[in-house]
C-alpha cells in the first residue's frame, strides 16, 4: 500500500479519505426499494468516484461568504486578528475577480511518480443551492515541498459560495505525474470481444438482477446488475 503524507501548521487542516455523508450531501438513507427517491449513493460508480480522493475541510470557526456583485468579487468573513504564526491573513484573496485563492498551508506528498490534483468536492455535484465552492483543477508535482494554495472559480453574478466551519470544500486525488497514454480506436477483434461481452451481460441481466429490481419515486427502474458484477470482479482480483 502506498502512503500519502501530509504536513500542516494547524491540526484543524488535517485531511482524510473522502467519505459519503448519509444523511448529508450524498443523500438520505433511502433503501433500494419501490417508491424510494433516487440517491447518488445508490450508484456504485458515483460512490466509488466520490470516495476515491482526500477531502479538505474549512478550519475556521466563522463562515466565509464569497459573492459577485456588479462584476466585483467580495469576500465577507469576521477574520479577527491575524494568527501568531505570521501566516498570510486573511488567507483568502481575490484573484482577478473571476477567481479567488486560499492559502491553505497544507503540504501533501504522494508516492514517487505521483502528483496531487485538486478538484471540486463531490458534494458540489449534489448541491441544489449553488453555494458549494468550486475548486479549480490543478496538478501539484511531487517535488514541490511548499505549503500550497487552492484556486476557486468565483460565483456567478448574484450568487454566493459559502465556507462553513468543519465543512469539506475541495477534494484532492493522487494520480500519476505523467499521463503516459494515447488514444486509439479498438482493433476489430477487441471491439468484437467487447460487444460480445456486452451482449452476454444484457442477455443475463434478468438472472443477474433477480431480486434487486426496484422502481423509484420518479418511475425510474433500477437493478443490481452492475453491483453484482462489481462485487464479483473485486473478489476475483483479491484471489488472484
Amino acid at each position: 500500500m502506498d502512503n500519502v503524507k501530509y504536513r500542516l501548521n494547524d491540526p484543524r487542516l488535517a485531511p482524510r479519505r473522502t467519505k459519503l455523508e448519509i444523511p448529508g450531501w450524498s443523500g438520505e438513507r433511502n433503501p433500494r426499494t419501490d417508491g424510494s427517491h433516487e440517491q447518488v449513493w445508490h450508484c456504485v460508480p458515483f460512490s466509488e468516484g466520490a470516495q476515491y480522493g482526500i477531502e479538505l475541510f474549512y478550519p475556521y470557526d466563522f463562515e466565509l461568504r464569497v459573492s459577485t456583485v456588479d462584476g466585483k468579487l467580495t469576500l465577507s468573513a469576521d477574520w479577527g486578528d491575524p494568527p501568531a504564526s505570521g501566516a498570510a491573513w486573511p488567507p483568502f484573496r481575490n484573484f482577478g475577480d473571476s477567481f479567488y485563492t486560499y492559502q491553505i498551508l497544507l503540504d501533501l506528498k504522494g508516492p514517487k511518480g505521483f502528483a496531487i490534483r485538486t478538484e471540486p468536492h463531490p458534494r458540489f455535484y449534489t448541491d441544489r443551492t449553488d453555494t458549494v465552492p468550486v475548486a479549480v483543477p490543478a496538478l501539484i508535482r511531487n517535488w514541490w515541498p511548499m505549503l500550497f494554495f487552492c484556486v476557486f472559480k468565483s460565483p456567478a453574478e448574484g450568487r454566493t459560495h459559502i465556507f462553513r466551519p468543519g465543512e469539506p470544500f475541495a477534494q484532492v486525488i493522487v494520480i500519476p505525474e505523467e499521463a503516459n497514454f494515447a488514444l486509439e480506436p479498438m482493433g476489430e477483434e477487441e471491439a468484437a470481444e467487447r460487444e460480445l461481452q456486452s451482449r452476454r451481460i444484457h442477455a443475463s441481466r434478468p438472472t443477474l438482477a433477480k431480486g434487486t429490481e426496484w422502481t423509484s419515486s420518479t418511475d425510474t427502474v433500477f437493478d443490481g446488475t452492475y453491483r453484482h458484477l462489481h462485487r464479483a470482479a473485486k473478489d476475483k482480483a483479491r484471489q488472484s
